[in-house]
Formats: structure tokens, C-alpha cells, sequence
């Protein structure tokens, strides 16, 4: 049983601001989220885990014909030295590469941190509907798999009461994203900003979730603050050796419970963010989403996918888009189109909305 600590108000201060190639946290400390009282009395441990909004029909095989054929689409049928990646065949139920994922991210005690707090829950669930159509109809040949992406796990300006400058979110906030999932059929990622813990602490607390088969997980690496300085004042890492931990992590527990893949997320906007690339392990158990989450002008989101994805492979891509940061710079009025992102090589699978 894992007993969180009392939430202090003052320390709650969510990331809110992002900069040229991903977050930047001048503002950490100034803008926290109000906490309801009720989420402040006593531990927030969940007393049990809620029902799994498990697919309607679970594959008991993998489609290998189909899982390739997607595979070539992935890389605009043009094989490179570097993609498709070549690794083991997932087990069966994998989400990747024959569908892509489309996810809105976010805090719900934070309208500043994305989009799943900025907007009432029917308007955001309506929204992220219509942006599932555009990818679907930009990529008929992808199915399209909506997402909640939530970060339960936030890095904070303070230490907080464990010293260790990362907040977590009571039980309560996660089961309702898995709620708000359900209604949508989608899936839940749940983030974690690591701060100064650790990914074997972190990770860990969120067990009887990832036990879930539509549950998956995402960790920011830039909140990683291994060299112990205040989160937002450098950019963190993780180590292969921190990634590779968490998939074999994730691979006992979809073994131990028959579980489909397991989708990883792992943020990267820098190659510094992720050192050792090539030591990273791949496991027919876990998907990896080496995710492209800064913002700007077309240019230079596409150079940094270029530069912190595309030339230092691992399995899969992905792709964020703001709906604010990513048109701040004139003359840029509005975000990226699907069928923009899609001429990116190799095409993400993973989409997140901000």
C-alpha cells in the first residue's frame, strides 16, 4: 500500500510555460494550482483499483503482415539504413505501428498546464473527437486510437515535504482520467515528472494503474534533475540505463497479468535529454515513443524531430502540437496540419495535443 504525503497548496506549481524547443519553467513557482480540501485530508491512497475499460476483443495473435505492411507506411514505403527500426515482433494486441495514437495532455488542477484542464470536460472530450477525424481522414489507411494523457507525477519549484521536488497527484485525479477515458473508449497515459527522485520511486507508485491493459505510462526527461538543481533551471536526463529499467519493468507486469504492449513515452526535445540511445533495450512488451514535445514555428519543430528523433532512432515516434506556444511567433497563426506532421520521416505514431 503506498501512502502519499499531505498535498501543501503552496508547493502544487505545475509547469506551465514552454519555450523554443520544449518547456521552459520561468514561471514554476508562480501560478499554483488550488487544491481542493478534500484531496488534503489524511493519505490519498486509492483504496482499489477501478474497472479496466479493456478493448471490446482482445487479439490473441499478432497480425505480422499487417504489423510490416504498417511498418513500410510508417516510412512512406522508403526503408532507410536507420527505419524502420528492426527489432523482435510485439506480442500480440500491440497498438503500434497499425494504428496512431491522438492525445490530449494535461492537469486537471491546471488550466496552464494543457489541455485537459483549460476546457470543461464535455468541450475538451468533443474537441479532441474532432481532432481524431482530421488524422483519420489526413491517414485513412491508420486508425486512429484517442488518448488521455495525464500527468500524475508534476515537478515543482519547491522541495515539498520529501525534499525531492516533485508533487503527486492524488489516486483520485488518475481514476478520474481513467473515467473521463472511458467515455471515449480511449486510452490513459499516465506522466511523470521525476524531479529529484528517481524512476524506479516514481514509476513504481503507479503499479496497480499499469496493471490496467489500457493504461500506459510517459516520463519527461527534462525533469529528471540528476545533477539536483531546481527543475526548469536546466534541462534534465535519463540514462538508457533509466529507460531500459522501466521497460523491463513494464514488460513483468504485462507478463505476469497477459496484458497487451505497453506503450512508453518518453519525452525528448535535445539529444542530451536521453543519453546512451544506443544501449536502450526493445521488448516485445513495450512499445517506445521517442516523443518530440517542444514548441515553435514549423521549422523548428521539424528540425528538432529531425535532430532528437529522426537521426538517433529507437522503435517509434512522436509529435507534440500547442494549440497556444506553437503560434506565438508572427506570422504563425495557426498549429501544424496532420497532413503537415505526416511528411515528417519516419511518419509519428504518437500525437499529443497541448
Amino acid at each position: 500500500m503506498i501512502k502519499y504525503p499531505r498535498i501543501d497548496k503552496r508547493l502544487l506549481c505545475p509547469l506551465i510555460a514552454f519555450f523554443l524547443f520544449g518547456c521552459s519553467n520561468s514561471d514554476l513557482a508562480k501560478k499554483p494550482v488550488t487544491i481542493p480540501n478534500a484531496a488534503m485530508e489524511g493519505d490519498t491512497t486509492a483504496k482499489a483499483a477501478p474497472a479496466a475499460a479493456a478493448p471490446a476483443q482482445v487479439a490473441t495473435t499478432l497480425d505480422t503482415a499487417l504489423y510490416n505492411k504498417s511498418l513500410k507506411h510508417m516510412v512512406h514505403d522508403s526503408v532507410s539504413a536507420r527505419w524502420p527500426v528492426k527489432t523482435a515482433y510485439p506480442t500480440a494486441g500491440a497498438i503500434l505501428p497499425m494504428n496512431r495514437i491522438i492525445a490530449y495532455y494535461g492537469n486537471f488542477y491546471s488550466k496552464g498546464m494543457g489541455i485537459l484542464g483549460e476546457l470543461p470536460e464535455d468541450e475538451m472530450l468533443a474537441k479532441l473527437k474532432g481532432e481524431v477525424k482530421k488524422w483519420e481522414a489526413a491517414d485513412p489507411a491508420t486508425p486512429v486510437v484517442p488518448a488521455i494523457h495525464y500527468i500524475c507525477i508534476t515537478a515543482q519549484g519547491q522541495p515539498g515535504q520529501a525534499g525531492k521536488y516533485r508533487m503527486r497527484m492524488p489516486f483520485t485525479q488518475i481514476d478520474k482520467a481513467l473515467e473521463i477515458a472511458k467515455k471515449i473508449n480511449a486510452i490513459v497515459f499516465l506522466d511523470v515528472q521525476i524531479g529529484w527522485s528517481t524512476v524506479q520511486e516514481e514509476v513504481s507508485t503507479l503499479e496497480q494503474y499499469l496493471k490496467l491493459p489500457n493504461v500506459h505510462l510517459g516520463v519527461d526527461p527534462e525533469f529528471s534533475m540528476k545533477v539536483q538543481k531546481r527543475p526548469g533551471t536546466i534541462i534534465g536526463t535519463l540514462d538508457a540505463a533509466d529507460i531500459n529499467w522501466i521497460t523491463g519493468y513494464l514488460a513483468k507486469l504485462a507478463k505476469e497479468n497477459n496484458l497487451p504492449p505497453k506503450v512508453l513515452v518518453i519525452h525528448r526535445f535535445t539529444r542530451g535529454m536521453v543519453t546512451n540511445y544506443k544501449q536502450i533495450v526493445t521488448r516485445p512488451e513495450v512499445q517506445i515513443v521517442m516523443h518530440m514535445d517542444g514548441w515553435g514555428f514549423p521549422a523548428k519543430k521539424v528540425s528538432s524531430y529531425q535532430i532528437a528523433e529522426q537521426t538517433e532512432p529507437v522503435q517509434f515516434t512522436g509529435f507534440k502540437l500547442f494549440y497556444k506556444n506553437d503560434i506565438k511567433t508572427p506570422p504563425w497563426k495557426t498549429i501544424m496540419t496532420p497532413e503537415q506532421v505526416l511528411k515528417l520521416y519516419p511518419m509519428p505514431v504518437y500525437i499529443q495535443y497541448q
